[in-house]
């Protein structure tokens, strides 16, 4: 049930957002940026990633969305955030924070498994063994006081593991910069994740966390929209994000 209602959201939204057709927030023209001293040519080693070689044949889709992500942040979401930051103090933001990062463990293990890299699915699991008992259901973070390393393994990286390649760069309404591999994965988390939650949280506690999740997550994300400072800021996150989610893989 709630993977049926994760995925009708993700679709509606996602029509809502190509219909949308905002303006852009002003920016600065590409005229008013000097040349750099040390361009990227002559600064980077032969055979780098250029941030113009992403493969992006829906930039101009992406661009809406991308736009569209702003607007939402703008006048919804950071502000939501904000309420969050000021009427919860920091203690329990923390234990909050912890919480869901446990169940982000459970789903590395998970996926680790999947990936067949048996170091990494111990860590994970034994850091959901000693946080969801130790650290009392997962608000304290012992396994890394502990020295426990935490890997951080999805279904886009376990496609990537076995040869899937990250395909056409795609923006996501709300969730932001993926590509076309990572977005069908985040459908398999999605699932997996709520399995887990059925599993093991009651009903109320479910939809608490249903609704504080994304919030936890947007106030643990420092990233802004347009705040960059670049005429140029939309292909440098696309480059960003392909290259740390090539390096994710490799790893």
């Amino acid at each position: 049930m709630m993977f049926r209602l994760i995925f009708r959201a993700f679709i509606a939204s996602l029509l809502l957002t190509l219909a949308a057709c905002a303006s852009y927030p002003p920016q600065k023209p590409a005229s008013d940026y000097p040349e750099p001293i040390f361009p990227a040519k002559r600064i980077l080693p032969p055979g780098h990633d250029d941030q113009m070689n992403v493969y992006d044949p829906w930039e101009g889709m992406n661009k809406h969305i991308y736009n569209f992500n702003y607007h939402f942040d703008k006048a919804i979401f950071l502000p939501v955030v904000q309420g969050y930051e000021t009427v919860v103090p920091d203690f329990a933001r923390t234990g909050i924070h912890n919480f869901f990062k446990n169940f982000d463990d459970m789903l590395s293990a998970v996926n680790s498994l999947l990936q067949l890299a048996p170091t990494k699915a111990a860590q994970s699991t034994g850091r959901v063994l000693v946080n969801s008992t130790v650290g009392l259901f997962g608000l304290l973070d012992v396994a890394s006081l502990w020295g426990i390393p935490r890997p951080m393994e999805d279904f886009g990286q376990t496609m990537g593991r076995w040869g899937v390649g990250q395909g056409p760069y795609l923006v996501l309404p709300f969730l932001g910069p993926s590509n076309l591999r990572d977005g069908i994965g985040k459908l398999p988390d999605f699932y997996v994740r709520s399995m887990i939650q059925d599993e093991v949280l009651s009903d109320d506690v479910r939809i608490a966390t249903t609704v504080a999740w994304p919030v936890d997550t947007r106030a643990n994300t420092s990233f802004r929209y347009y705040e960059t400072g670049s005429a140029f800021e939309y292909r440098m996150v696309r480059w960003l994000y392909s290259t740390k989610r090539r390096l994710d893989v490799e790893q």
